[in-house]
């Protein structure tokens, strides 16, 4: 039988894990308004995140902090060489969104065996950014990365919000999600925006792995996961929404954490799948944009009468 302290456990881990859902979510977003196009490869950009900072950590000695803020331009390097090598070629010769969205499916899955390679295969995990957790109010245990996640997590979309609306090329990339065709007519450089959407999307999902390493592991593998889990909440927020991601991944996580206490760990994936489901059938748009029509009908009914 489940007390209330379990329960409430549950809801605080799985916040945590949601938001680092939501951040990969963002990135499917962000490539997605600029190009159309899904990348399938974002969730390796979370493992090369985690990866990258470890290595720095341990084989040159730097602190924490600095070897993370190496990695992430790192990792967005990695996002532009994927556009340059795989997706721009492609553009370029007119292949259809549907070939580009497997070529990025392989992408993952090339530099998933590269990893392998210069990295190796076994696990790696992170100390908590913030020793001497965890936090406990009452029954409740909370690991002190859980405050960097919400407070890295808040920072970020309130840099995005400020990037998509108060600079240039935030703006050159919100045209370009509307209307491509008409944006490069009025001189937006549609290619250089594709490219720069890479390399924010590679960034977020850098900023995801490490901020999740250290209360889980990191791996080769671990990018198929994140991906999934970050492209189902980007389908439950309505697919090209940040906000809607970022939302999305949290009501996922919690419902995994929800599902994991009450019937077990199998469930997790079950539970995942079921809500992507359900949300696609109730609201095909999305959850949240679901929510905003059937209220807005509503509101159009009672002033009829």
């Amino acid at each position: 039988m489940l007390d209330a302290t379990q329960i409430l456990q549950s809801l605080v881990n799985g916040m945590g894990v949601g938001l680092i859902y939501g951040l990969v979510g963002i990135g499917f977003c962000v490539i997605y308004n600029a190009s159309g196009i899904v990348n399938f490869a974002q969730g390796v950009f979370v493992m090369l995140g985690g990866m990258f900072t470890h290595t720095l950590l341990t084989r040159l000695g730097i602190p924490i902090i600095l070897a993370a803020a190496i990695a992430i331009p790192l990792v967005a390097a990695a996002g532009v060489v994927v556009e340059f090598l795989i997706v721009r070629p492609m553009w370029n010769r007119g292949a259809t969104l549907f070939a580009i969205i497997l070529a990025t499916l392989a992408t993952q899955i090339m530099i998933e065996r590269i990893t392998i390679l210069t990295l190796g295969d076994q696990p790696r995990t992170l100390n908590e950014f913030t020793a001497g957790g965890p936090l406990r109010i009452g029954g409740l245990a909370i690991s002190y990365q859980i405050f960097w996640i919400l407070g890295c997590g808040a920072l970020l979309v309130g840099l995005l919000w400020l990037f998509f609306g108060r600079t240039r090329t935030g703006r050159a990339l919100r045209a370009c999600s509307q209307n491509r065709e008409a944006a490069a007519l009025l001189g937006v450089p549609v290619g250089r925006m594709l490219m720069i959407a890479f390399a924010l999307s590679a960034a977020l999902g850098a900023v995801a792995g490490i901020l999740v390493t250290p209360t889980q592991y990191t791996a080769f593998n671990v990018g198929t996961p994140f991906g999934v889990y970050g492209f189902i909440a980007a389908i439950i927020g309505g697919f090209g929404s940040a906000g809607g991601a970022l939302a999305g991944g949290i009501l996922l996580g919690i419902f995994q954490a929800l599902a994991i206490v009450t019937l077990g760990a199998g469930f997790k994936n079950v539970a995942a799948l079921s809500m992507l489901l359900v949300v696609l059938l109730v609201f095909p748009n999305g959850l949240f944009a679901g929510l905003k029509g059937l209220l807005a009908g509503r509101s159009r009914s009672a002033d009829a009468r």
